[in-house]
Formats: structure tokens, C-alpha cells, sequence
């Protein structure tokens, strides 16, 4: 039996499971209800310009925060000896295990007006704070569920950098700080790059944080696709558009992603 023949269940699985489904996206997206062709359903999002801008503004802003995070934690996880990296590397991933609904409603627990962290705070003697509900609710929730996302890309291309290129730029007096800046960051970048998009395109069409700590009060693209698919107004036809629009996002970061990651190969050992 050819070894070829043990691929067939796999291309089956995607055309079922990824191909038919783009392809019903994309249909959908370019018809009305009749079944005739229409660009309608795209001059439409029009009316959705604010959830387009609060979708991208949050999660750049979550993305930027994990970058700051996340650079550090990485750059020193790489400096480690094997062991420690391997049970810190452990600990990073173990919130994942858990559902990722669980975690956004443990997050409600602490941050709801008679949580955790306000009986901490009215313990200490300060003010409470009214963040359950908010923007900065929903930005809390992306950084925590899509941070080890940013760390883990960062982290596989540091330790990959060639130790006698750092080695060579301090025998050449370069101090710590010139290693990081002209060496480290500039070859980590691919590692960045990664991260910003598997941070970002999620972030962007993420629903269950913005339902559960936004309070549905601060509606993301998620939010919108799912209320056409699911909700009092449903419109498959638009959902289907602003999913498609949603997809070009994601293939135009890939995109990116590639022209800036070719170089990744140069730094790994």
C-alpha cells in the first residue's frame, strides 16, 4: 500500500471541514436572499464602521501590551539553562489547558464590582474600581487568554540565535544593552511578527470576552458575525461578508508575516 494513500483521510477532513465551508462563506457573501448576485452585502458593513474601529483599537492595544509582556519573559526564559525553561515554559502553557470560557469567567469573579480584587482593595483601604462591564475589562481578558501566543513564537527564535554572533558582538565591546537593541531585537523580529498576528487575528474576532466582560456592551467583529448567524437579526449573507473580510485580514498578516519571517533561518543555530 502506498504511503500516499494515508493522506486521503486527511485531504477528505479538509475539504469538509475548511474548503466547504470558506467556499459557503464566499458564496453567501456575494448573494441576497433570492439567490441573485449583489455587492450589497459589503456596502452594508458600512453601518458597522464603529465595531470595525473598537475591534482593531482593542486588540492593538491588547497586542501591544502582550509585546510588552511578553519580550521580556521570553528573552529571559531564553537565557535559562534547559530545565528551568522547560517547567517555566510548562507554566505558561497550563492556564491553556483549561477552557477557554473558564477562564473568561474566572476573570468575571475577580474583576465584577463585588470581586476579588475589590474586596482586596476595600481590605487595603482604597476605592473600589468599576472595571467589569468596560473596554479596559475586555483588554484585561485578550492580554491574560492570548499572551503565552506572543511569548512562545518570541521565545523559540531567541534561543535559536546563534550564541557566537552575541559572543562575538561583546568581544567586540558591545555591552548588554547594545546586544539586546542592535542584536537580539532585530533577529527576534520574525519571532514578533508571529506573535503580533497570532494576537491580533484573534483579538479582532474574539466574542466570548467581550460578551462575558464587556457585558455586551462593547460589541467586536465576533460579536457581530455571530449575531447574524445567531441572533434576533439574522443575516447570513452579511455575516458572511464581514467573515470573508475577516479571512482577507487574516491571509494579508500571513502575508506579512512571510515577507518579514524569510530572514528567521539566518539566527537559528
Amino acid at each position: 500500500m502506498k504511503a500516499k494513500y494515508f493522506a486521503y483521510p486527511y485531504v477528505l477532513w479538509m475539504a469538509v471541514f475548511v474548503v466547504a465551508p470558506i467556499f459557503l462563506v464566499v458564496y453567501y457573501a456575494f448573494i441576497t436572499r433570492d439567490g441573485t448576485f449583489t455587492l450589497a452585502n459589503f456596502s452594508a458593513m458600512g453601518r458597522y464602521t464603529s465595531v470595525f474601529a473598537r475591534s482593531f483599537w482593542l486588540s492593538a492595544i491588547a497586542t501591544v501590551i502582550c509585546i510588552i509582556i511578553g519580550y521580556p519573559i521570553s528573552y529571559i526564559l531564553a537565557k535559562e539553562n534547559v530545565r528551568v525553561q522547560r517547567i517555566m515554559i510548562m507554566l505558561i502553557m497550563l492556564p491553556m489547558w483549561m477552557n477557554f470560557l473558564l477562564r473568561t469567567y474566572a476573570w468575571m469573579s475577580i474583576l465584577e464590582n463585588t470581586g476579588l480584587l475589590n474586596r482586596f482593595l476595600r481590605f487595603i483601604g482604597l476605592p473600589a474600581l468599576r472595571i467589569i462591564n468596560t473596554q479596559t475589562a475586555v483588554i484585561i481578558g485578550m492580554v491574560y487568554n492570548f499572551v503565552p501566543f506572543m511569548i512562545l513564537p518570541i521565545y523559540s527564535v531567541i534561543v535559536k540565535i546563534d550564541r557566537s554572533v552575541i559572543e562575538a558582538a561583546q568581544d567586540l565591546g558591545a555591552s548588554n544593552s547594545k546586544v539586546l537593541t542592535k542584536l537580539v531585537i532585530p533577529l527576534s523580529l520574525p519571532g514578533v511578527l508571529s506573535g503580533i498576528t497570532m494576537v491580533f487575528v484573534p483579538g479582532v474576532s474574539t466574542f466570548v470576552i467581550s460578551q462575558l466582560l464587556g457585558g455586551g456592551k462593547e460589541m467586536l467583529l465576533g460579536d457581530l458575525i455571530e449575531l447574524q448567524f445567531l441572533g434576533a437579526a439574522y443575516n447570513p449573507h452579511l455575516g458572511s461578508s464581514i467573515s470573508l473580510v475577516m479571512m482577507i485580514i487574516v491571509v494579508v498578516f500571513m502575508y506579512i508575516m512571510n515577507r518579514f519571517g524569510e530572514g528567521e533561518e539566518s539566527v537559528m543555530l
